[in-house]
């Protein structure tokens, strides 16, 4: 149920090995990490509906919690070849078509007011430019539109936000370009976006939110 169009390839940033995180990110999938994380994808993925836009589907971990009685196919994005890979064995068992496409948030592929939904699951962390891939995300969904998103993001304690600050120059490096202080929220709001539902998910030095804002 799947296709793949692939684009040129991104340049990379920094020193990161993406292709070797993508090797290890693909190989924690089935750890303590994603045991935590598996729910989350599973309520906020399972609110997509008409036409879908997944930005950053890494792997494809997402796949499998879009329900077919609400969605009509998902157009699914993601810079990195080798993530592509991976992603393209996750898209053949889901249950609705997926459509696979290298592109960045930042310069998308498709005509404004494309979308009914869009789904993002900790990419704003990696995101080379934040603002203008919200931007992005907001020109193509349709008006009323909403955009689901599950992200960590930047601390609000003095002592774990400096503990980020240390820790993300080296995050940047090691991971997939993520910044651990990043204020993603401020980031959708900025973009003009009205947040409708937010949770936060308590942790002392990378706390999550769970958002439903609408265009």
């Amino acid at each position: 149920m799947s296709q793949q169009t692939k684009a040129p390839a991104p340049e990379q940033s920094g020193h990161t090995n993406r292709r070797l995180f993508a090797r290890y990110y693909e190989h924690s999938s089935e750890g303590s990490s994603e045991n935590f994380v598996r729910p989350l994808r599973r309520e906020m993925v399972g609110q997509a509906h008409g036409q879908v836009l997944e930005i950053g589907a890494g792997n494809g971990l997402n796949f499998a919690f879009y329900r077919p009685e609400l969605v009509e196919q998902v157009e699914a994005t993601e810079p990195d070849s080798t993530m592509l890979e991976y992603a393209q064995k996750r898209a053949e068992t889901a249950k609705v078509p997926i459509k696979l496409v290298q592109s960045p948030v930042e310069n998308l592929p498709y005509p404004d007011e494309s979308f009914d939904s869009v789904v993002a699951t900790l990419v704003f962390c990696s995101v080379n430019d934040p603002r203008r891939g919200m931007s992005e995300i907001r020109r193509v969904l349709k008006p009323g539109g909403s955009l689901l998103m599950i992200e960590h993001i930047r601390a609000k304690g003095k002592v774990a936000l400096a503990i980020q600050n240390i820790c993300t120059p080296i995050s940047r490096r090691m991971t997939g370009n993520c910044h651990w202080n990043r204020d993603t929220e401020t980031t959708v709001i900025e973009a003009g976006f009205r947040i409708e539902q937010r949770r936060d998910i308590i942790s002392f030095v990378l706390p999550f939110l769970m958002l439903h804002a609408v265009k």
